[in-house]
């Protein structure tokens, strides 16, 4: 699968998701540091990207509708600390390989994931 990894997540997640054998690319490896939320979308859409993100911003579906996409995980966790965050990806990385965020929403929490589509 193909990922962009939003810049309010640690660069080790790109690598996490790269050593898995995804496509993966941060926002920051494309120096899209600091683009608002419309840019980033678009860049997803345009590059067939899911977008992986801390922002519940994103979690908007009528703001940022998934299907016009490859998907959005949105990460919403108690605490946002880098720890924290690589457990949830760690957690992810076996769903991913038998379930795709291919145009839905993903919102990931510490016990469960709630799909919208």
């Amino acid at each position: 699968m193909k990922f962009k990894v939003d810049e309010n997540l640690p660069a080790e997640v790109t690598a996490l998701l790269q050593n898995a054998g995804h496509d993966a690319f941060s926002v920051q490896d494309q120096a899209m540091g600091g683009a608002n939320d419309g840019k980033v979308f678009q860049i997803c859409r345009e590059e067939q990207r899911i977008l992986v993100t801390l922002d519940l911003d994103f979690a908007n579906m009528q703001a940022y509708p998934p299907s016009e996409g490859r998907g959005i995980v949105v990460l919403r966790l108690a605490w946002q600390d880098k720890v924290t965050v690589m457990e949830a990806m760690q957690h992810l990385l076996p769903i991913l390989a038998s379930e795709s965020p291919d145009r839905r929403l993903w919102i990931v929490e510490e016990e469960r994931i709630r799909i919208r589509e």
